[in-house]
């Protein structure tokens, strides 16, 4: 992100990669979109996480693959000298049938981003006919397979175009067992300027001193000039489920490796911003105020995603918006942002608009000198007051009422989370990032796509069906609410927060839980030290599991959650107990292509949904 020097009326929300050919690659579960990940055989979501193989209590093989969707450069063009990387990830081996083992994952580098595998022993790397497509692997392998020269059940290898590791070690060694269910994370690193290739593994969040197995490779042998990585994993006549918890990579062409990515990951607040703590100066402004610039933003994005939509439909070959729109903020060219931003000067404040060349769109407007929500959450120094939380929550909601019923045609975010907020210099909230948006006629059912958006932040009905509609947005901003509230994320990765939310590290789980226990306000944020009013915060607490309701139909609209944060509107009756999710099977897809589960999923829920759709209606 550009690091601006000067307090200008410039941010540019979004823009575009124009890196060199050796761009470094970067990216972990808390910053990916579903769009990011290709789930392939058998792989699907599950509660946040990425699972590789059917949830099956029956012994059977299969495979699945999760892949980055994006192919990353491995070897620059000339030289064919490889990059250096490192990645980090947590992953967990469950057994359905303690007496069915068999299968294993991989963390994989492949030159194919759509290659399935074979169920079985090869972890989905070989075809049906044992042939590979030529990959780098590092394997964590459950059952002794002889015809891969395995020594035991419990190893870790690496794997070079072949089943038959080049290295491998002894798991037991470390004393971990990857039978245990218990969640394992591993370390895996590449020197290009050495040649060393590392591999680590550990219960612990901390990276052991030393790696397990250190080894010279010439990895420009194995790889293309751009490669995809992901995992992949398979059960061999077993019940075994494969679950990938969390996952972060980066690659660099740099002379030095690239620092492994764990500790700012794994806890976010482990660095402290060096940055000026952001002013905490009380508003002036009344909760019953209604943030202007919330409105401000949301009008102008959703005027732009109209006029996109309208002008494409007549001017094919033009790279421009028609500048005959004077009323709405300036056009500009890319050459203009550029010289804006090169050399910061008072004099060139050049006002609010957008640019659109080469099919990109950025938006021109002002500058945000308190960051992303999420940033005021989890990297300042001091906590965000109470009142200034209640501020945005309610600048949030008001942008939302906006998108979904005051605009001529209503506009689905698909995207609301806290890195997406934007804050003012009074921490007035601005709601950003269009580029999922979906514009939609009032009244008229959303069509079906590939879910998109965030994990954490994600209906469990649009995980079901694609289908996004403002319901879908009620139960993200429903998330927020509850990030907001209690300093959590929506899905810890960190292993002592985890263990503090419990339910799987899910926020949303365990604020339920509270709930039930009748110790709600126990979710409130502890960094607050008690300055809130209890009232206060067990009706935004309550806000937030009335949005989070599994429920679409049970969930308030933005407008009326506006109405209950300002006092004006009571908050619904929210159930002691988390309800079951209930909806009409008419609503679900029917082709597996536009779902994000698999079939095993499907027929799971229709049971579930056939079994409890009393209680459910009950419920409501």
């Amino acid at each position: 992100m550009l690091s601006f020097s000067y307090s200008l009326p410039l941010f540019l929300c979004f823009i575009s990669s124009f890196n060199g050919i050796f761009a470094a690659t970067e990216f972990d579960f808390g910053t990916l979109n579903l769009s990011s990940l290709k789930l392939l055989g058998d792989a699907h979501l599950n509660n946040g996480s990425v699972r590789l193989t059917r949830d099956l209590q029956v012994p059977a093989s299969g495979a699945g693959r999760a892949l980055y969707s994006k192919p990353v450069r491995f070897r620059e063009p000339q030289t064919h000298s490889p990059c250096s990387f490192s990645t980090f990830f947590s992953f967990y081996i469950t057994n359905l049938n303690p007496s069915s083992i068999g299968g294993g994952l991989a963390f994989v580098i492949s030159p194919d981003g759509d290659f399935i595998g074979a169920g079985g022993g090869s972890l989905g790397l070989l075809d049906d006919k044992g042939r590979a497509s030529g990959f780098v692997a590092v394997e964590f392998d459950t059952l002794m397979d002889v015809e891969f020269d395995d020594f035991n059940g419990n190893h870790v290898g690496l794997d070079l175009n072949s089943m038959v590791s080049s290295q491998v070690g002894d798991l037991g060694a470390l004393d971990v067992d990857l039978k245990s269910g218990d969640l394992v994370n591993s370390w895996v690193e590449y020197d290009a300027s050495s040649g060393i290739f590392n591999i680590s593994v550990s219960y612990s969040t901390l990276k052991p001193k030393e790696p397990m197995l250190s080894f010279p490779l010439d990895l420009d042998h194995y790889v293309n000039d751009f490669m995809y990585v992901g995992f992949s994993g398979s059960t061999q006549g077993s019940t075994e489920v494969h679950s990938i918890e969390w996952w972060s990579f980066s690659s660099s062409f740099n002379s030095n490796s690239p620092p492994p990515p764990t500790a700012t990951l794994m806890n976010p607040t482990a660095n402290i911003v060096k940055s000026k703590p952001p002013s905490l100066a009380p508003s002036d402004s009344h909760l019953r105020v209604v943030t202007a610039g919330a409105f401000v933003l949301a009008l102008f994005a959703g005027a732009l995603i109209w006029v996109y939509s309208k002008k494409l439909k007549h001017v094919k070959k033009s790279e421009s918006f028609p500048s005959e729109i004077i009323k709405m903020p300036k056009e500009f060219r890319y050459k203009e942002l550029k010289a804006a931003t090169r050399c910061f000067d008072a004099n060139r404040i050049i006002g609010h608009g957008w640019c659109h060349e080469k099919g990109e769109i950025l938006l021109v407007y002002d500058l945000m000198p308190n960051g992303s929500l999420d940033k005021a959450l989890f990297e300042a120094r001091t906590p965000l007051p109470w009142a200034h939380r209640q501020k945005i929550l309610l600048g949030v909601a008001s942008a939302l009422a906006y998108l979904h019923q005051e605009c001529d045609h209503q506009i689905i975010h698909r995207d609301v989370k806290t890195s997406n907020i934007m804050l003012d210099e009074g921490f007035n909230a601005k709601l950003g990032d269009f580029g999922l948006a979906r514009q939609i006629e009032h009244d008229k059912s959303p069509d079906a796509t590939v879910a998109a958006g965030t994990m954490g932040y994600l209906a469990p009905e649009y995980l079901q069906t694609g289908r996004a509609t403002e319901k879908t947005d009620v139960f993200s901003y429903g998330a927020v609410v509850l990030e907001v509230a209690s300093g959590r994320r929506p899905i810890e990765r960190n292993a002592n927060a985890a263990a503090k939310v419990g339910a799987n590290g899910n926020l949303v789980e365990w604020v339920w839980s509270l709930r039930r226990e009748g110790r709600l306000l126990a979710a409130a944020d502890a960094t607050l030290e008690g300055d809130f009013d209890e009232g206060e915060m067990r009706r935004v607490l309550l806000v937030g599991l009335a949005c989070s309701h599994p429920d679409p139909l049970a969930r308030p609209t933005m407008r009326g959650v506006v109405q209950m944060l300002v006092g004006e509107a009571q908050v619904p009756i929210v159930p002691k107990a988390k309800p079951s999710m209930s909806f009409s099977t008419s609503h679900l897809l029917l082709s597996l292509q536009d779902s994000v589960s698999d079939c095993n999923d499907m027929i799971n829920f229709f049971s579930s949904s056939s079994e409890n759709s009393h209680i459910g209606q009950d419920l409501v």
